[in-house]
């Protein structure tokens, strides 16, 4: 860890204000299992162990195979995933790596034909909230649950 204490404990307004929209993307009717596929995805892409393990272990807890998690970084590759899951994992990746490819109006189009004008906001919600996560784990580098330094 490269703070002296937890980054909830150093600012707590912040954090309860992340807990805000945890809440938000939590109750907005989004299927949990696909949202733990875009959290272990945008954490993949950024390289964030910390939320790798912890959104993959709850993906394992509510009922997402191994197998599907072993093949995420090659979703495009492989046949497992839904019209809606490759949409969602497709925008997941646009807006984790905007600086590359951007978000661009096609893309926003193709993945509107699987989600209502409300779910592609709480979508990119859901997005934007895991990339704030990644950038606190990566920045921060808090212990891995388990694992002693």
């Amino acid at each position: 860890m490269r703070t002296s204490k937890p980054h909830p404990d150093l600012a707590p307004k912040g954090y309860q204000g992340l807990l805000q929209v945890v809440r938000h993307v939590s109750a907005s009717g989004l299927e949990h299992g696909l949202l733990h596929l875009l959290e272990v995805r945008a954490s993949q892409m950024n390289g964030c162990a910390f939320c790798m393990d912890m959104h993959a272990t709850a993906a394992l807890e509510g009922g997402e195979s191994e197998r599907r998690l072993n093949l995420l970084a090659a979703w495009r590759e492989a046949p497992l995933f839904s019209p809606r899951e490759r949409a969602a994992l497709a925008w997941t990746e646009a807006l984790t790596d905007l600086g590359r490819h951007g978000a661009d109006d096609a893309l926003y189009t193709a993945t509107r034909e699987h989600f209502t004008e409300q779910e592609m906001v709480d979508l990119t919600y859901a997005i934007a909230l895991i990339n704030a996560w990644n950038r606190l784990g990566v920045g921060l580098q808090p212990d891995l649950p388990g694992v002693s330094a």
